[in-house]
Formats: C-alpha cells, sequence, structure tokens
C-alpha cells in the first residue's frame, strides 16, 4: 500500500486509541499518521482528524496526498479552508478560533492547525468538543508534565475524558528541561511504536552514515569556520544567537563573513532571492541567506525553500539560518549541518541533526558538526564556557546511543533465541553470549547478576525508556565532570548512586527492585555501547577507517566477551561511561586548556553529602546479605572502600545528632 517499514509498523497499531510514534526526523512519520487517520475516519467510526503542528511551515507536510496512486484505499483530502496553517493573521485571532469551530460543524474530515490554535480553542470550545475525533500531535516533545504547560493539560483532559482517539510524534522523546513529557500514568495508556535511527539508515538506499562531532575554536568562530565548512558538501550552517556567548554581536555582519570565506559576491538570483557567490575555481553557490533583516527579502527566500524546487538538487548549495531551518524543515541533499556554538536543549540538537538524514542519490555520508568556543584562561565566565562544552558532549554522547542498533539484555545463560547471530562459536552454555539479529541489527547481550523488572510498568520502562533516561544521565552535570576529571572517581559512585537517583526521582511509582532492574538496563545500554566502540576500534585499527560503525560495535562487544572471564553487572558498573568522551576531548584541546578545565572542575568538587552517604549505605547492606561480610574501608576494592564510608559517614551523622538531643 505505498508503505515504509517503519510506516507498516505503525499501521500494525492502527486499532490503538493512544499511540505513541517515537521515530527520527525523516523517517515519514506525516505519511504514517494519514494512514492511520484514514483507517479511524472510515472504518473505526471517528468523525474527524485534527492535525497539530508547532509552526505554520511544518502544515505543509500534512497537505493533501493521493495515496491510493500507491494502493491504498483512501486518499489524504485537506480541503484549502481547514488548512489553518496557511489563512493570515496570529494564532489566537477570532478568526482561525471561529474557524476551529466551524469545522467541528461540518462534514469535513481533515484539519490541520498550529499546537497554538488548538490551544485557544481549546479554551473557548472545551475538550468535549472533541469527542469521537482523532487528535494527531505533531512534534509531541512540545508537551510537558508540567502544569504550566497548556497544551499538556489539554492532552491530559484528553485523556481523562476519555472520549478521542490521539495520536502522539516525535523524533526527539526527551526536553531540554526537567519536565517529562508525559505523566507515567498517562504514558501507560499509549501504544508505542519505536522506529530507531539505526533502523532508518539501515532501510535507505543511499545513506548509510552519520557522523556526530564537534569542534573547538579560539577568538571569532568567523575566523575558524572555513575549517569545517567544505562548500562543496550540501550545508545548513547555524549561526548563535545575538545573546549567546559565541555572538559576535552583529548577526548580518557574521553571515557576511561566512560568505565572504565561499567567494566573491556575483548578485542576487531575482527569483529566488538567494545570493550567488562564484567560487575561486568559477563555480557558482546558490546561497540561501534566513538571517537577513529585511521581512520581503527573507519571506521570498524562505518560499523558495518551501517549494517543489528544492527537490532539485542544484537548486541551491548553502542555507545560513539563526533560528529558522530546524524543527520540520526537509531539504533532502543536505550533507552537512554545522551548528555554531553549543544547544542547551538536547531536543534541538537531535531536530537540528535530523535536517541531514534524509536519504538522497549519492549522499552516502551526512555530518554533524558543532563549532563550539574553546574554554579560554582569561575569560572571566571559564565555568560557563566549560559546561558549553560538557552539554556538547553530552549531545554528542546522547546521539550515538540514539543511532545504535536496540539493545536487549538479558540474564546469563537464558538459552538461545532462534534467528539471531551468536558469532563464529555459536552460543555458549556458561560463556559471555552476544546475539545479534540479522534483520533489525538489533542486539541481545547476557549479563551476570542482572536483575530483571517485574512489573508492567517496569518492563515497558525498560522496552521504552532508556534512551530517556540515558537523556538525563548524560545531562547531569555532576555526572559528566566527575566521570570525565574526577581522577578518585569510583565508576560506581555514578552509574550506581547517580544513576540510580534518576531512576528513583523520574518513577517513584515503582518499587525498589523494579528502580534497581531499570537503572540496571541504563547504565549497560549506556556503558556497553561505550565499550563496544573503544573495543572495536582496537579491533580495526584506527588507521583503517573504513569499518562501518555497526560493525566495528558489534566486533568491540565479541572482543569484550572473550577477554573478560564472565560478563556481569557489577562489570557493567565498574565502567566510566565518560571515559571515552574525555579521550576525544583531551585530543580536541590542547594541554594547557584542558588541564585549565580540569582545574575549574576540581575546584567545585564537593565532600560527601548525607543523601550519598545514604545511598552508600543501603548498597552496603546489599553487599553484605550478598558476601555474608560488610564493605572493608581496607580494601583494595574501590568501590568497597567507598560503600565503607558512606557507612561510617552515616554512623558518625547518627552519634552527633544523638548528642545533639542527648
Amino acid at each position: 500500500m505505498g508503505m515504509r517499514p517503519m510506516q507498516e509498523k505503525v499501521w500494525q497499531r492502527r486499532g490503538e486509541p493512544y499511540l505513541l510514534i517515537k521515530s527520527p526526523p525523516a523517517s515519514g512519520k506525516s505519511r504514517a499518521l494519514m494512514f492511520v487517520a484514514l483507517d479511524k475516519l472510515h472504518r473505526q467510526g471517528l468523525k474527524q482528524a485534527i492535525v497539530l503542528v508547532p509552526t505554520r511551515d511544518i502544515g505543509a507536510s500534512f497537505g493533501s496526498v493521493p495515496l491510493s496512486a500507491h494502493g491504498f484505499f483512501a486518499d489524504w483530502e485537506v480541503r484549502p479552508r481547514w488548512n489553518l496553517c496557511d489563512a493570515p493573521g496570529p494564532e489566537d485571532s477570532g478568526g482561525k478560533v471561529d474557524a476551529f469551530g466551524a469545522f467541528l460543524a461540518s462534514e469535513d474530515r481533515v484539519l490541520v492547525c498550529t499546537h497554538a490554535t488548538f490551544r485557544f480553542a481549546v479554551d473557548k470550545l472545551g475538550v468535549e468538543a472533541l469527542d469521537g475525533r482523532l487528535v494527531a500531535v505533531d512534534e509531541f516533545h512540545h508537551v510537558s508534565a508540567s502544569p504550566d504547560n497548556r497544551l499538556g493539560e489539554q492532552v491530559r483532559a484528553l485523556i481523562e475524558r476519555d472520549e478521542a482517539h490521539l495520536v502522539a510524534m516525535t523524533g526527539s522523546y526527551f526536553r531540554g528541561d526537567a519536565a517529562a513529557v508525559l505523566t507515567p500514568e498517562d504514558e501507560a495508556r499509549f501504544e508505542t511504536v519505536t522506529y530507531t535511527y539505526h533502523e532508518q539508515l539501515a532501510g535507505y538506499t543511499h545513506l548509510k552514515h552519520l557522523d556526530i562531532g564537534f569542534c573547538f575554536y579560539t577568538g571569532r568562530y568567523a575566523d575558524d569556520v572555513a575549517a569545517v565548512l567544505d562548500p562543496d558538501k550540501k550545508t545548513i550552517v547555524h549561526i548563535p544567537n545575538v545573546n549567546a556567548r559565541e555572538s559576535m554581536g552583529d548577526k548580518v555582519k557574521e553571515v557576511e563573513h561566512i560568505l565572504s570565506e565561499l567567494g566573491e559576491f556575483d548578485g542576487v538570483d531575482p527569483a529566488t532571492g538567494f545570493l550567488l557567490m562564484k567560487r575561486p575555481d568559477g563555480r557558482v553557490l546558490r546561497v540561501a541567506d534566513l538571517v537577513d533583516d529585511d521581512p520581503a527579502r527573507r519571506n521570498r527566500v524562505a518560499a523558495a525553500l518551501a517549494s517543489e524546487r528544492i527537490r532539485d538538487r542544484d537548486f541551491v548549495d548553502l542555507i545560513i539560518a539563526l533560528g529558522m531551518a530546524k524543527e520540520g524543515f526537509d531539504w533532502i541533499w543536505c550533507e552537512h549541518v554545522l551548528t555554531i556554538g553549543y544547544r542547551a536543549s538536547l531536543t534541538e540538537v537531535v531536530q537540528i541533526i535530523g535536517r541531514a538524514t534524509r536519504d538522497a542519490p549519492g549522499k552516502a555520508r551526512a555530518r554533524f558538526t558543532n563549532l563550539i568556543a574553546e574554554p579560554d584562561a582569561s575569560e572571566v565566565a571559564v565555568i560557563e564556557a566549560v559546561n558549553d562544552t560538557l552539554k556538547a558532549i553530552a549531545a554528542s554522547l546522547l546521539m550515538e546511543q540514539v543511532l545504535a542498533p536496540k539493545f536487549e539484555f538479558r540474564p546469563k545463560n537464558s538459552g538461545p533465541v532462534d534467528g539471531l547471530d551468536y558469532g563464529e562459536r555459536g552460543y555458549a552454555e556458561g560463556g559471555n553470549n552476544i546475539g545479534v539479529d540479522p534483520t533489525t541489527g538489533a542486539v541481545q547481550i547476557e549479563i551476570a547478576g542482572l536483575k530483571e523488572p517485574a512489573s508492567k510498568e517496569a518492563k515497558r520502562v525498560c522496552r521504552e525508556d532508556v534512551h530517556e533516561l540515558i537523556a538525563a544521565f548524560v545531562q547531569d552535570r555532576e555526572s559528566v565532570e566527575r566521570g570525565m576529571f574526577d581522577e578518585e572517581l569510583v565508576p560506581e559512585e555514578i552509574t550506581q548512586l547517580r544513576q540510580g537517583k534518576i531512576v528513583r526521582e523520574r518513577y517513584p511509582q515503582l518499587d525498589a527492585g523494579d528502580q534497581e532492574a531499570v537503572r540496571q538496563q541504563a547504565v549497560a545500554a549506556l556503558n556497553l555501547l561505550q565499550e563496544g566502540k573503544r573495543r572495536g576500534r582496537q579491533a580495526a585499527g584506527e588507521a583503517s577507517g573504513e569499518e562501518t560503525p555497526n560493525t566495528a560495535l558489534i566486533d568491540g562487544l565479541r572482543k569484550l566477551a572473550v577477554d573478560v572471564k564472565d560478563l556481569d553487572i557489577d562489570l557493567v558498573d565498574a565502567i566510566n561511561p565518560f571515559r571515552q568522551a574525555y579521550e576525544v576531548l583531551a585530543k580536541s584541546l590542547n594541554e594547557g586548556t584542558l588541564t585549565r578545565v580540569k582545574a575549574a572542575i576540581t575546584a567545585k568538587k564537593s565532600s560527601l553529602s548525607e543523601e550519598e552517604a545514604r545511598a552508600l549505605m543501603q548498597r552496603a547492606v546489599a553487599f553484605k546479605k550478598q558476601r555474608g561480610v560488610p564493605p572493608s574501608a581496607t580494601s583494595p576494592d574501590p568501590w568497597e572502600r567507598r560503600m565503607a564510608e558512606g557507612v561510617a559517614f552515616m554512623a558518625r551523622l547518627q552519634r552527633e545528632r544523638a548528642r545533639a538531643t542527648a
């Protein structure tokens, strides 16, 4: 019926009243929604479908499509009157709200509007006006469980009323702030369809590699941009906000400086407004400037980029943007996204990277580069610069996880699974077994001592929420700082204590056993990916550079299985997840700068807190139960010594409090 693999996965769940689609940018979520919505309208008895998008320009993704031309039973039709993204006026205008109400009273089937228009309309009409209808929310990460998120409140009201169907779609199910997208209770109502970047790239015809990296510059970024800007690659450049530390203070001059690195000005295309820049070799680059302050010129360029001509590879070569060309922007030829300055939101980073992940003929490799300022000893705000660096590293770590194959962890000796490739030696009873699904690339790893989730909710979290937990972990500043720069760190302090704290705060409804099972799954996914990639590079030989990342990862994991006597959860917890990030940073920064960064972090090191000591004591209780003796302060094992320190801290604190009350 004309479906891609991801769309087929969604189609299999079309009967669910609450459907959550987690799928990368460019994977076909809008078309998947059309298939499901039409089935709900024609076969499941729903009256109408209402599609919500965050910004007007994304509304074009949900325009009319003749699906029957590819074998589907109906076409997706949106009457121009009901595409409110094209209607003039502000989102809160009475005209758009009235049009929303008129649609509900009509016999027409599909309406497209912005999140904002929907919010104002529902405020006026009430959620009961949506009974018997489908509400589809694109870019669902804009929703938040926070009570001050109005769209989130309305989504919760729809779920509580339970008279409408909901389809939620997102390429990044985590936000840039601490708020969750949905409460655990509401999320449990949804059937989740997850389609990974790994599956997406594996299913592409042309694009097979996506490189993620960051580069440092000193002084002004414009002086170093030529070193990372390849004029032979179709590129989107995102310059920093004028208030950002990296900004030079004048966005127009910044664009002019970038243009000067490309060549000489050769005029303006009158039809599109694109700037024509002649290269030294005589080739003329077509540059779309979306930073221009003149609304008429900028709108003409934006309209050209939204036209059908964007599908022509030679139509445009370079796009320079500030707040545009991110979420929902579709340019299949983009090979390189160059983002200047760190982005505080990991969601924004994932969306930006998604601009380069479209499949296109002749496009075998794509790249995301984050150009960030190197911490400078002369800066007053050196800590701010260090924090920016750590946030860029966190984004890189998360994207590595997002791009990796799906991991599944099982207790040791669970037995072989049909269809999995266990390598040349096959499945070995009592051995370290790693199986790979040759069709999906998913990796199944047996780990001794692994705690399995018991409740239905814990199993769902382990299956669906590991990336969100890792996102929270790599954004935990203390974990990253200590993991990279504390030479006395015992890895378990962050893998067990810090990650354990994150799990407890995020899933307080789970009992202690399930919280520990969830923690182990998240740490295993992060640490085994990092260790597998590190050993894979060693096995392949860094100089070759020809191994695909997925092959290198599997090779590295199997090398780990051979090298260690017993792959158990204690070994996994003893891996510092930020070790590899430090090695990358050490190669990127000069020794003097790295020393200053380390000094800035070390200066912030704090002593053991009561909360940390209490968590250590709880670990010590489990240690004694397992081994029959308490942890020793003189043990050669640093983690055992740290647990003993926590016990001593709590004992000392109890004595002090007893004396104070005596």
